[in-house]
């Protein structure tokens, strides 16, 4: 774990720089490969999808469908607690997205009517990691706004275990999000299969969901053939803290985020010199306190930083150029530095609002922009499941009084039939 204090305006630019480091990049250490398991999903179809699920999920499948009974079955196996916390976060997550309304645009004049409609998408893939910690939550956070957008189709895509099962809280939330197709299909093969359809797997008009850096690199490679949410990288946390703070609080948020991926930052910036020695203590005394095999061990050696800087407004400069998934504001004075706040994918404000309860409970969206992304995504909402058209209506007397202008501007194009189009409704 790196501790840096800054002390000088170039100390903040080269420390920005420092962990920027982009985890991105690593997408084009596996293209070739991805390349290939595309290339031959589009031409080989469940044949090549069966031989991709043998060789990286040790797999053999007879079909990827999930049955009606393997669904009903997972729910009988779930705990009640569990299934009634679902049930609540479906709620939350619901309540929330179903407020995203889209606002129609609208104009009108004499002769003129122009506006804007929304549609949902028609069919939505997503794409729901396996591997030692399966995540329902994240079926819950791509679903439910899909649901809210009115999407008629929803298709589930997620790795099957050795034995050909999927996990049992994956079909559980899908089950309670009224979804039932659900294919047993992982990796860049089952974004493939996605976006170009199989024998048993129909194509989807959008992917979402997270993945390793071989279905991120996949779902860039499809992108244009069909939409996706984002390319997302390893998770990141940047917790701005003061003197006020608790370190314990500090450290276990850190550790949170850090037991995602051996490749998750974590990033404490205080003002507070104490503090930061303090929160130091904390993560190495929590740090033992976790299983042996948990990988925020690996991910606060190689990825956590602690930042020692001048004042609060330093600290909020660093977070703005490194436009974080996470942010926490855990300072005496949060809405101060919150009115500052340009780059962020998600804010979580005061001490009892740690990151936790945004990736499960309180129902905003935990699919967020990454790798400083931030500055132009935003977190996965109702919005991305709605495609907008625009509606023009010009009576004969509006095109008649606007066609000389029109024809002035695609002319200096060099485009004269765009002109003659306008003009031969009067001329002849």
């Amino acid at each position: 774990m790196r501790y840096i204090e800054l002390t000088s305006p170039s100390d903040i630019k080269q420390t920005v720089k420092l962990l920027q480091e982009s985890s991105l990049g690593k997408l084009n250490e596996v293209e070739e490969t991805v390349k290939g398991i595309i290339g031959n999903i589009r031409e080989f179809g469940d044949a090549a999808l069966a031989e991709y699920t043998q060789r990286f999920d040790h797999c053999k499948l007879e079909q990827f469908a999930v049955t009606e009974k393997e669904i009903q079955d997972a729910c009988d196996e779930v705990s009640p607690s569990l299934l009634e916390a679902i049930r609540q976060a479906k709620e939350n997550i619901e309540l929330y997205h179903s407020l995203q309304k889209y606002s129609p645009v609208e104009i009108n004049k004499p002769g003129i009517t122009i506006y804007q409609v929304a549609r949902p998408i028609n069919r939505v893939g997503i794409y729901i990691p396996g591997g030692s910690y399966p995540y329902p939550s994240t079926l819950l956070m791509a679903a439910i706004p899909a649901i809210c957008a009115g999407v008629k189709e929803i298709a589930v895509a997620t790795p099957p275990g050795e034995n050909g099962s999927i996990n049992a809280n994956i079909l559980a939330a899908a089950k309670i999000c009224g979804i039932t197709e659900i294919y047993k299909a992982g990796g860049a093969q089952a974004i493939a299969a996605l976006a170009y359809g199989t024998e048993s797997i129909k194509r989807v008009d959008k992917i979402c969901g997270p993945g390793n850096a071989y279905v991120t690199s996949a779902k860039r490679l499809v992108f244009g053939d069909v939409g996706i949410d984002m390319l997302a990288g390893p998770s990141e946390v940047l917790i701005i803290a003061d003197e006020s703070s608790n370190a314990a609080y500090v450290a276990s948020d850190m550790l949170a985020q850090a037991e995602h991926d051996e490749n998750a930052q974590a990033v404490l910036i205080t003002n507070s010199r104490p503090l930061a020695q303090q929160a130091i203590a904390q993560l190495q005394k929590q740090l033992s306190e976790l299983p042996a095999d948990s990988l925020a061990h690996a991910s606060i050696e190689k990825n956590g930083c602690v930042l020692l800087v001048q004042s609060l407004s330093d600290a909020m400069e660093i977070s703005n150029a490194l436009a974080p998934e996470h942010l926490e504001l855990a300072v005496a004075d949060c809405n101060s530095l919150l009115a500052m706040v340009e780059n962020a994918g998600s804010i979580f404000v005061g001490e009892y609002t740690p990151e936790p309860v945004g990736d499960y409970f309180a129902g905003t969206n935990h699919t967020l922009p990454t790798s400083g992304t931030a500055r132009f995504f935003s977190p996965l909402s109702t919005y991305d499941f709605l495609k907008r058209s625009s509606v023009l209506h010009y009576s004969k007397e509006q095109l008649n009084e606007a066609k000389d202008m029109i024809a002035v501007l695609a002319r200096a194009e060099g485009l004269e039939a765009h002109a003659r189009s306008v003009l031969r409704r009067f001329n002849g």
